[in-house]
């Protein structure tokens, strides 16, 4: 039927996404903005530092050319391609053809899930870590393939264990979504475990997806390496990135993927029919944030290290457990006493005015912890610690 009960009926690949889990939060966030509260948002990770000028003003200048205001190629201009080539050469040594190994992208967001419906077919098996970015997995359940969930353990530094995926699961896998520097439990990785990814997936035949996203965010001498560094990883994988967290452009929405050719020419298929492009201004402006790189990247992340500094002791300052992440924004916290980690999010938005995302929103995994974002300024970093104070933690 097409309408069922006087409403319309939604698709069956809808009703298989998770609930959506802050629908009660936002209710409370708004009641109690209404009465008038001031809430402190640290469970969105969007960028609050501005996009740096340079990157603007070319914005502004590539937006006055009329040759920008038309349809713009599928691939991205050749110009932007070239600057990513570069930008991989010079950050990872890892070489790249711009024709055919690299694609823009309207964000990663947009090509990590676009990419299952290229590669997946209904009732392909992917490997998806969780907790993780919501993404990989609704990418797969609307490609109407079926998730294999790994979960990540904080005794293993949440990294998955390979060796421990059944076989047989892993001999029928198609796909393999992995993310380092990792989103949100900003863990890290060396090298030798890509070396492994890349041997588990040559040895079961499975496609890599490496998200890429938070690479440029971290502190106290780590570098986060590619997989693409490792040997064999272009045989079998594609790297998504982001200029969104590297250089403050969330709201920009340019990304790129590279790696295995044929797998790039997979997605470019998939985006012609689905999108436009991303407008040929805005890839003018990437290209001056690439070229720029590290000048622009070490003055964000300093901001970011200063705020992770102050929050992270300030809470150990109150009684609390937390590990000192050496990438990404974020900070994953084991919650605690004996709450949910829901009840525990709403717990803090009614008692001290903060929101924080609860971790099970990212997988059952995810439960028993809290990911907060440190993307508010130090002011109201400081004003969450002296809200914190008067809760009790054991």
């Amino acid at each position: 039927m097409k309408v069922q009960d006087g409403a319309f009926k939604k698709a069956e690949r809808l009703t298989k996404l998770p609930p959506y889990l802050f629908a009660q939060l936002d209710e409370t966030k708004r009641k109690l903005k209404e009465k008038g509260k001031e809430i402190i948002d640290l469970s969105i990770g969007d960028p609050d530092i501005p996009t740096p000028e340079p990157v603007i003003y070319r914005l502004i200048e590539a937006s006055k050319n009329p040759v920008n205001h038309r349809y713009p190629s599928y691939e991205g201009l050749l110009s932007f391609r070239e600057e990513v080539r570069k930008w991989y050469l010079n950050r990872f040594d890892v070489s790249l053809d711009p024709d055919g190994e690299i694609l823009t992208l309207i964000g990663s967001k947009e090509g990590i899930a676009h990419i299952s419906l290229g590669l997946l077919n209904p009732g392909d098996i992917a490997l998806i870590p969780e907790p993780a970015y919501p993404v990989y997995q609704a990418g797969v359940i609307f490609a109407n393939a079926r998730p294999y969930y790994i979960s990540l353990k904080e005794d293993r530094g949440f990294l998955p264990s390979l060796e421990e995926i059944d076989p047989e699961v892993a001999s029928r896998a198609k796909l393999m979504w992995i993310n380092y520097p990792n989103n949100p439990t900003g863990a890290i990785v060396k090298d030798d475990f890509f070396q492994k990814v890349v041997r588990f997936a040559k040895k079961f035949n499975i496609i890599v997806c490496h998200d890429l996203a938070y690479s440029e965010i971290s502190y106290d001498g780590y570098k986060a390496p590619s997989l693409l560094q490792v040997e064999g990883a272009k045989e079998i994988g594609v790297e998504f990135h982001s200029l969104s967290k590297s250089f403050n452009m969330t709201g920009w929405r340019i990304g790129f993927v590279v790696g295995n050719r044929e797998l790039i020419n997979i997605l470019r298929q998939v985006k012609t029919n689905v999108d436009s492009g991303v407008f040929q201004a805005v890839q003018e402006a990437g290209i001056e944030a690439l070229k720029l790189g590290e000048k622009l990247t070490e003055k964000i992340k300093n901001i970011y290290r200063k705020r992770r500094d102050l929050f992270v002791e300030g809470l150990r300052k109150l009684g609390w457990k937390v590990n000192m992440p050496l990438a990404t924004f974020y900070l994953w916290i084991r919650i605690p006493g004996g709450k949910s980690s829901i009840e525990f999010t709403q717990y803090l938005l009614e008692e001290c005015g903060i929101m924080v995302t609860p971790g099970v929103g990212f997988g059952p995994s995810g439960e028993g912890y809290i990911r907060i974002a440190l993307t508010v300024n130090e002011e109201k970093l400081k004003e969450a610690l002296n809200r914190l104070e008067k809760i009790r933690v054991k």
